[in-house]
């Protein structure tokens, strides 16, 4: 698999990694052994890279994660912190980040987390000097190898951009979600900071499997966040109306090569985008990983083809989300 720096982490990781939310809660039930098949197919497909959260099933994604990496330490793995308090900002302070990480430590089986991101914390977080400094300490005290921000807005991101030592940034960015093109990936790029791109498939929707017959589970976000009443709404197909979203997939679906799939065509689109360092699509079974991985593989997409993902997104999909976020 192709490799790309990961930002200030000085680290090469495959481009395409793996989204461990899934894994954890909010997605419908994902037993312990085929959470374990996701994590072994993803590292035995070229996966290098995993990302998870303190907050996914209350750490169960971060201890099935440790499980893997006991046997595969050469992995990179990204945990975020900040989720599992009320969400004020000043709940993120140093003695709070030493008990959040000395947490995911024990979860993952590990001294020193290769990289720690604050989860899409409150927008004035990010302007914060005392934040910044207590993560330059957890750093200092090898809890950390390096830190970075999941951020919801591409302010944040272009805040966060701005401070000298974070060095990456998660934001959501797919065929649905074009605002981050404008001034966050260049903006990146020319500091040095990683690119984790989340959310690459909207929610699935990008997958090309649903229709406006698919109904998801009482205990899956698809159903119980549409209008945002657990958190960000952007977090739930990026924000997109389900309607609206199959139209744009349905506009989209010729453009996929053959032999391929709609979803490799979504995360390739990701992967052709100057400054994106990883993609971390989720997955429930080693097939899903395997579709996924695929799509490092694909042929670059054309100038064409990326001129019609942009149309679409200007004629469906911008007047509903691109102010938003």
């Amino acid at each position: 698999m192709e490799k790309r720096t990961l930002g200030r982490t000085g680290r090469q990781v495959g481009v395409v990694g793996l989204g461990a939310w899934q894994l954890g809660a909010d997605w419908g039930d994902v037993k312990e052994g085929d959470a374990l098949d996701v994590l072994n197919a993803a590292v035995e497909g070229g996966v290098t890279f995993i990302d998870t959260a303190d907050v996914y099933g209350d750490g169960r994604s971060e201890r099935l994660v440790g499980q893997v990496l006991k046997e595969h330490p050469e992995l990179t793995v990204a945990s975020k912190m900040g989720r599992r308090v009320e969400q004020k900002p000043e709940n993120y302070n140093l003695d709070a980040f030493r008990a959040w990480n000395d947490r995911s430590r024990e979860n993952l089986g590990v001294d020193t987390i290769d990289l720690v991101q604050l989860h899409c914390p409150p927008t004035a977080v990010y302007s914060t000097d005392a934040v910044f400094d207590a993560l330059d300490t957890l750093v200092q005290e090898g809890r950390i190898s390096a830190y970075g921000v999941s951020v919801e807005t591409c302010e944040e991101a272009l805040t966060a951009i701005a401070r000298p030592n974070v060095a990456s940034v998660q934001i959501i960015l797919n065929a649905f979600r074009l605002k981050p093109l404008d001034e966050v990936l260049p903006a990146a790029e020319r500091a040095g900071v990683g690119i984790i791109a989340r959310v690459p498939l909207a929610s699935g929707l990008l997958s090309g499997k649903y229709d406006e017959n698919t109904t998801f589970g009482a205990d899956d976000h698809r159903n119980y966040n549409r209008k945002g009443e657990a958190f960000d709404v952007g977090e739930t197909f990026s924000g997109v109306d389900f309607a609206t979203g199959l139209e744009a997939v349905k506009r989209l679906i010729p453009l996929v090569p053959e032999g391929a799939t709609m979803a490799q065509f979504a995360l390739r689109w990701i992967l052709d985008q100057p400054g994106v360092s990883v993609v971390i699509p989720g997955a429930r079974n080693p097939q899903q990983v395997a579709g996924n991985i695929g799509a490092a593989t694909l042929t670059p997409l054309s100038t064409g083809e990326l001129k019609v993902v942009q149309t679409v997104y200007d004629e469906l999909i911008r007047p509903q989300i691109h102010d938003r976020w």
